[in-house]
Parts: C-alpha cells; sequence; structure tokens
C-alpha cells in the first residue's frame, strides 16, 4: 500500500523534492521548464498543483492520478524488479511481454503464485515477462530463428498477430499441434457478438487492446467528427490523422482489419490520412507535442484515454463500427501441459483479468471479470476464419508496404 500524500494544494517544487521521479509526467505534459533546476526553485516553489493543472485546462482528479501512479509505480518498481526471476535448469520456462500500463501489478500477483505453485509442486520455474515497449527487439532476441519446438517457453503471452502467425516464426509451430487451450469456452459478455475464440483450441485470446479515436475540437473546424472507421479514409481526412505506427501490435491490427472491409485502396487511403506517426505514449503523454502537430483525429490503444481526458478539447470516440481488437494471446504448450496447466490457468483467471481490465482498460475475455466499459462497444476483429484464410505474416508486410508508399506520395 502506498503511503503518498499527494494532494492539490502542494508545490510543484513539494512534489518534486519528494518525488523526483514525477519530473517525466509533468516534463511530459507540457512543464518543460522544470527540467530547469532554477525555474523548479523559483516558479516550481509557489506554483500549487491545482494551479498547474488550471493553466493547461487539464482536469485536476487526472493529472494528480498521473502524478500519484508514478510514485506508485516507483515505488512497486523496487520490490518487483529486484526479484531474480529467470534460473538455469529450471523445469518450466514462462517468457512474454506485458502491456506496460498493468505489468507491475501483474509481476506482483505473478511472484506470489510461482512461489506457491513451487512449494506445492517442486517445479522450479523461469520466468521473462517484459514490457510490451521492448516489442519487436525482444521478440527477434528471443523467438525467432527458433526451430525445435522444446526451445519455445512453456507459457508465452503477448500481444499481436505477426508474431503468432507469421510462418517463419511461431506460426509454423501451430500447425504442428504444439499449443493447447486451456481456457473455458465461456466468454465475457462483451466479446458475445465475435468469434474471439480459436475455433481449432490451440491459442487462448485473455484480453483484448481495443483502438479508439481521440479527436482535437480546437483544430476540428467545419468538418464532421469521425465516427467509423471508414470515415478517415474520406479525402477530407487526409493528413489529418495521427496513427499509432510505433506500436507494432495495435498497428498491423488496424491494417488488417481496414484490409479486410476495403482492400489495398483502403490501406492506400489509410496512408493518405496519416499527419504524424507517434507512439501511444507520445501521443497522450506529451499533449503539448499533440496540439503542436495539430492531428484532428489520433488513434491510440483504449487505456491512453483516461490520460487524454485530462484535456477538454479533446473526446474520445468508440467508433460505431468497432474498436479494432489487437488480441492478447497466451500460448500453452500441449507437450508440457502436466506441469504448466496451472500456471496457465493463473494467467487466464478472473484476478488477472481484473488486473487486465481495470487497472489497464484491456478488456477481458474471462467470464467474469467486470471490464467497466461505458455504453455501446461494438468491435472490430478480423475474426478466425480471415486469419485461417490468409498468410497473416505476408499480409502485413504486403500492406505495410502499401501504406508507406501511399504516405510517402502525399
Amino acid at each position: 500500500m502506498t503511503t503518498t500524500v499527494l494532494n492539490k494544494d502542494m508545490t510543484v517544487k513539494d512534489v518534486l523534492d519528494r518525488w523526483p521521479e514525477t519530473l517525466d509526467v509533468f516534463v511530459a505534459n507540457g512543464f518543460d521548464n522544470f527540467k530547469d533546476e532554477k525555474q523548479r526553485n523559483a516558479v516550481g516553489a509557489f506554483l500549487k498543483l491545482e494551479r498547474a493543472a488550471q493553466t493547461k485546462k487539464y482536469d485536476l482528479d487526472n493529472f494528480l492520478g498521473l502524478l500519484q501512479d508514478k510514485i506508485d509505480e516507483e515505488l512497486n518498481q523496487v520490490d518487483v524488479t529486484m526479484k531474480t526471476t529467470e534460473k538455469s535448469g529450471s523445469q518450466v520456462n514462462v517468457s512474454g511481454l506485458l502491456p506496460c500500463p498493468v505489468r507491475l501489478p501483474l509481476l506482483e500477483g505473478f511472484d506470489a503464485f510461482i512461489e506457491n505453485y513451487t512449494a506445492e509442486t517442486g517445479n522450479t520455474v523461469s520466468y521473462k515477462l517484459e514490457a510490451a515497449s521492448v516489442g519487436a527487439n525482444w521478440i527477434e532476441e528471443n523467438i525467432q530463428g527458433i526451430e525445435n519446438a522444446d526451445e519455445l517457453p512453456d507459457v508465452f503471452l503477448s500481444a499481436g498477430f505477426e508474431t503468432f502467425f507469421d510462418k517463419k516464426t511461431i506460426g509454423h509451430f501451430k500447425d504442428q499441434g504444439v499449443f493447447t487451450d486451456i481456457t473455458s469456452d465461456a466468454v465475457n459478455p462483451d466479446f458475445a457478438s465475435i468469434d474471439i475464440k480459436d475455433p481449432k483450441k490451440d491459442y487462448s485470446i485473455i484480453a483484448a487492446v481495443p483502438a479508439v479515436f481521440m479527436v482535437n475540437h480546437d483544430v476540428l473546424g467545419d468538418l464532421p467528427i469521425p465516427r467509423r472507421w471508414s470515415d478517415l479514409l474520406k479525402p477530407e481526412y487526409e493528413q489529418k490523422v495521427a496513427l499509432p505506427v510505433g506500436d507494432f501490435d495495435l498497428f498491423n491490427a488496424i491494417l488488417l482489419a481496414l484490409h479486410k472491409e476495403h482492400g489495398n485502396e483502403g490501406i492506400e487511403k489509410l496512408g493518405r490520412c496519416m499527419l504524424k506517426a507517434m507512439h501511444p505514449s507520445q501521443m497522450v503523454k506529451n499533449a503539448k507535442r499533440v496540439a503542436e502537430e495539430k492531428p484532428l483525429v489520433t488513434i491510440m490503444p483504449y487505456f491512453f484515454t483516461k490520460m487524454a481526458r485530462m484535456v477538454k478539447s479533446l473526446e474520445i470516440i468508440w467508433p460505431e463500427d468497432g474498436a479494432v481488437v489487437s488480441p492478447i494471446f497466451m500460448l500453452t504448450k500441449k507437450a508440457s501441459l502436466d506441469k504448466v496447466k496451472p500456471i496457465a490457468e493463473y494467467l487466464s483467471s478472473k484476478p488477472v483479468g481484473e488486473i487486465l481490465a481495470q487497472k489497464g482498460l484491456f478488456p477481458s475475455v474471462h467470464p467474469d471479470v467486470d471490464n467497466q466499459l461505458e455504453g455501446d462497444h461494438p468491435w472490430k476483429w478480423v475474426g478466425w476464419d480471415y486469419i485461417y484464410q490468409n498468410d497473416i505474416g505476408a499480409l502485413i508486410k504486403q500492406t505495410t508496404q502499401i501504406f508507406e508508399d501511399s504516405m510517402n506520395e502525399v
């Protein structure tokens, strides 16, 4: 439990003196001047948090929440990251990428679970669960190039399509029946409208990363608010959209979803609509930068919308034709099932689902989790039929090339 006493009447200097790590939050949200020690000691000494939020037109509670999250993250990081989790000669290996906003709370729970699991079974577990921000590099170093199924992790977690369906990486192991879905056939009612479960029962999906719109009313002008993905492909939105090109998992999901419905022409139009490519964390942690680039629409994971709500000119739109789904997959090796089933069941359990859904806004597939989604929340999911009918790895490369060519032509 945190013992912080953060409140609106504290000055910026009070906060930075006590919690230096919060400087990242101030700088990311437009207070660049506090990088300078003289400014921190002069302006920061009398500028209270409430007034600081007012100067940027930020919602006070959300602004305080960002600072509190950073403080809590730092406190938790000390406990979680000091543990050695890679052990030589371990009988079970778990690895993968966890969404950055929930990695620490997930690791805390997983640490405790593994201690009990080892005590009860005698099986030693080596696990390396990195932040998703390390992304492609981690996959390249740890997964690509594996040719023997025995070298694969016993349980593997990550978001995205390319890693899981590219025939040159994990995709060819799926065809060999190496994996098994240990999750229940029941799914969360929030996903009842789509075929989220793998009909071949190889892969498990434990949660989703939804992509939604953020509209900047300061630059909207006379243009209508885009409500559907197809709206973004219209000529009036050319060079007005910020896309999460740096977030490969989410961007690939967007490419596939739009290609399924609009073909190559749709991807060309998507390329023409792009104003700026930013990683989602850049989009919303630095509201000043977004304002300078002036994208009319920013495409981002639903998680980041709680920070974007600080800026009153920004409106979050859940697309009427559905938030694009980037699945969080879990792969469980069939050959290791006698040892790893309890671990896979824990990672797909209700407590883990609640952390994903309620701390990270990554809706859980577990049937008993309250995903706390407001109003209508349709999905744009490519579906398993589409996945099985296409070479997903090759299609991602093809659509990426079409997108880049079209973007460079504008």
